[in-house]
């Protein structure tokens, strides 16, 4: 592909992306001055530890585009873990960052201009992108980087030929350095279900009444939370139920489960997910066509019509939700999110038990994989790729790794007794304080490194024992894994996909709002099906056959 078509390419795909927020589990952040922890990678006779010599002589500049969450610095040379790399390297990396709702339309902006950094720090890219911008040069292969200037990475696919794997493409280059965390696998994975719900313990406790069991228990206690002063201020400040449409946890789709049919709209760190996908006895489907999604979308519709849910739900971001659970005065009764104490805060977060799956729900198994395709990528106008490389090596050190998953030692972690790397005890909102402090985008903590190099965060540990005890009962028994698709079949994800989940999302939010289900239900389908939504079940479907056949 020439550079012309690239830009081309480039243009269009910023024209059909579709908006999606960052898996809040991926964002980390980075190391305060500890001593430096040995490397695997130290290659004989090189004090350093490093081939380039680092520290380096004279102070070299590199430019990187990185998302962000709201919550953290718009410069990560803030970060405790950057400035420790620039000491200890003397690389200094001029930080371009994007809020991570904007990172995708800004990226494929500047792809398309043509105006390249260095890097892509934590690209996030799509497969399509991988594919396309390895091939035409604009990214460019890392296989004999990451061979003789990566020992880190390189013991990682050592021990771990499949994470290798999972970030080889199909032509055999590695476009994309590999970014994740592995606590628990299968159903019993961290992020098996993102989306718990929490409902004010205290508030039913003033008001005689008792944990729902059924989905119609829950709507009352609703109802009576909008309409008694549950409170007791004398207001009517209360909101019953609040979520955050769309989101990678908090989404009102966990609910659907009610009727038979969990909606997924959380597009597990790669575009080539389709939002509202399910697998049932290895078939693959769009669950946003199915009856047991038109009867929900009926059903919370009366909701929004009671004036029982939070309006602004299609409307606030992260950091606006966040704050809802910390007003003066108690005004949340429910929510859905990954952990109740990062909207409501340390103080009040034993006021939220969990809400157990209600009678006959099923539990979304959410796709994807723990570790994923969305690390950093090394762009041709890098003049110091060797360099470069050397730099994101050491972010792949288990220990450092670490620190840029969630924080530096002495700010987030210290060191138990067997020099285990632990959660310091003063920290009282670590969801928050984590997007604070910690760099992201880079890093892999395998479970072996969960035994051996970091201890689970108290509230990880805690969610994945609810998550085997609480939900894995009722949790769906397949789901959507991480497929690298061929071109072909990229192309048609990327020819179809924007379009029927971009209007997919209208609809239901439409319906939730205004209702109209019944009426327009039949134009909805039929106008999926135009836009090719057969079609692209069959991609899916034929992705998913090749690989339950490559495990036999």
């Amino acid at each position: 592909m020439n550079r012309k078509m690239s830009i081309v390419l480039s243009t269009l795909l910023c024209a059909s992306v579709v908006m999606t927020a960052c898996s809040g589990n991926n964002a980390s952040n980075n190391a305060p001055a500890a001593s430096k922890a040995p490397s695997a990678s130290s290659p004989a006779g090189d004090a350093s530890g490093d081939a380039a010599g680092f520290p380096l002589k004279d102070k070299l500049t590199l430019k990187a585009v990185a998302k962000r969450p709201a919550l953290a610095p718009s410069d990560f040379n803030d970060f405790e873990l950057a400035k420790r790399l620039e000491s200890d390297t003397n690389v200094h990396v001029d930080w371009t960052t994007i809020v991570d709702t904007d990172y995708d339309q800004k990226k494929n902006l500047l792809l398309a201009s043509g105006d390249l950094p260095d890097m892509f720090f934590g690209a996030g890219f799509t497969d399509t992108e991988l594919l396309h911008y390895g091939q035409d040069g604009t990214i460019i292969p890392l296989n004999d980087l990451i061979d003789k200037h990566m020992p880190n990475l390189k013991a990682l696919f050592d021990k771990r030929p499949d994470i290798k794997a999972l970030v080889t493409a199909p032509d055999g280059n590695i476009y994309s350095l590999p970014v994740g965390e592995e606590l628990g696998s299968g159903q019993e994975d961290i992020g098996a279900n993102p989306d718990f719900l929490y409902v004010n313990e205290d508030w039913l406790k003033n008001l005689g009444l008792q944990m729902p069991k059924t989905l119609e228990e829950y709507h009352n206690i609703l109802k009576a939370f909008k309409d008694k002063d549950p409170n007791k201020n004398g207001k009517k400040d209360e909101i019953p139920l609040s979520f955050i449409n769309a989101y990678w946890t908090g989404d009102i789709g966990y609910l659907f489960g009610a009727f038979g049919e969990p909606d997924k709209t959380y597009q597990p760190g790669n575009n080539t997910f389709s939002e509202h996908l399910n697998v049932k006895d290895g078939k693959v489907y769009y669950a946003a066509m199915q009856p047991g999604y038109k009867e929900a979308l009926n059903y919370f519709h009366t909701w929004f019509e009671e004036g029982l849910v939070d309006i602004e739900a299609f409307t606030h971001n992260d950091a606006q939700y966040l704050a809802k659970g910390k007003t003066e005065d108690e005004t949340l009764g429910s929510f859905l999110w990954w952990d109740r104490t990062d909207v409501v805060g340390g103080e009040r977060d034993d006021h939220y038990p969990i809400v157990p799956p209600f009678k006959d729900m099923v539990v979304k198994w959410n796709n994807g994989s723990a570790i994923g395709r969305g690390g950093t990528v090394i762009t041709e106008a890098n003049k110091n790729p060797e360099i470069t490389a050397e730099w994101l090596d050491r972010l792949y050190d288990p220990v450092t790794a670490a620190e840029v998953h969630w924080g530096p030692i002495g700010t987030w972690f210290e060191k138990d007794a067997n020099g285990l790397l632990v959660q310091k005890k003063d920290i009282e909102n670590p969801g928050e304080f984590r997007r604070t402090v910690a760099l992201g985008g880079a890093g892999v903590i395998t479970g072996e490194d969960f035994e051996k190099v970091v201890a689970p965060e108290p509230r990880a540990k805690q969610r994945m024992d609810d998550i085997k005890n609480i939900f894995v009962p009722q949790m769906e028994k397949e789901k959507f894994p991480l497929i690298f698709f061929t071109d072909q079949e990229l192309q048609t994800i990327d020819r179809l996909k924007p379009e029927i989940q971009t209007y997919t999302n209208k609809m239901r939010a439409q319906f939730l709002m205004d209702g109209g289900v019944d009426e327009g239900w039949d134009k909805y389908v039929s106008d999926l099906k135009k836009m090719g939504i057969e079609d692209l079940m069959k991609v899916y479907q034929d992705g998913y056959d090749r690989y339950l056949q490559a495990q036999k």
